[in-house]
């Protein structure tokens, strides 16, 4: 191990016990200010820690990523695979199964639709998280500190004249996903293309991916799309069911 690549590590496990000065962090690691601070600039970049109105370091959005990618997204594609099959089979829609990760959304798993209308998305893809349906989903689930940093992050351009752009009505977005359980791409990330996406929950109850269906509009209407609703909400439960999650109430949506 390298000797910056071991002091950078032991900064993190020092974050790990709680916030620190540059002073403090030189200090307990007996190494001079000028080094601390220029491995502390190289963590911030890459979002492993960052920097408050007080100067003291925090651990960054990225370690909380990949602790999560860790311990809940490690199995969860093979877990929503046969109910992701189940679904895909008894409605013949494209169903793409994403998480999170830094400020993007990443397809893990796709099913094609039956009929012969292909889309661009493919298993390893990033995707926006302000124009998607499971973008949406994953955010809204999102302490606001940790959701803010990801939006921080991101890019809120204009993908399709609905695309939501203006910071204030996204956040007005994400509330109303939180509370309905479900978010909705109305051709916000390609024209022609209407998208509902539900969340996978892991055991501590925090959603770990993101189900969703997309459906051409020469295929099927926003409103036949949207009467899929209560399907997608039983598929993502009984995934997050097998991933370990026990919900203390079900969602519904009226």
């Amino acid at each position: 191990m390298s000797g910056s690549v071991g002091k950078a590590l032991r900064i993190l496990t020092l974050l790990g016990e709680g916030p620190a000065s540059l002073d403090e962090l030189a200090g307990r690691l007996d190494v001079h200010k000028t080094t601390v601070l220029r491995l502390l600039r190289t963590l911030a970049d890459e979002h492993f820690v960052h920097r408050d109105g007080q100067f003291r370091y925090h651990l960054g959005a990225r370690v909380f990523e990949l602790s999560s990618l860790g311990l809940d997204q490690r199995e969860v594609r093979s877990i929503a695979a046969p109910h992701l099959l189940a679904f895909n089979r008894a409605h013949g829609h494209t169903t793409h199964l994403s998480e999170l990760v830094g400020s993007e959304i990443v397809y893990i798993d796709k099913l094609e639709s039956h009929d012969h209308v292909r889309m661009a998305s493919r298993v390893g893809l990033r995707g926006p998280v302000h124009s998607t349906a499971a973008g949406k989903v994953l955010l809204a689930d999102l302490p606001p500190a940790a959701r803010d940093r990801v939006l921080d992050g991101a890019h809120l351009r204009a993908r399709t004249p609905n695309t939501i752009t203006d910071r204030g009505a996204y956040l007005a977005e994400l509330d109303r996903v939180r509370e309905q359980g479900w978010a909705q791409d109305r051709e916000e990330n390609e024209p022609s293309i209407n998208c509902i996406g539900a969340p996978v929950r892991g055991p501590a109850g925090n959603a770990v991916a993101a189900v969703s269906v997309s459906v051409p509009s020469i295929v099927a209407t926003y409103d036949q799309l949207i009467e899929l609703v209560p399907s997608l909400l039983d598929v993502a439960g009984a995934i997050s069911r097998d991933h370990g999650w026990r919900p203390h109430r079900e969602r519904t949506i009226e």
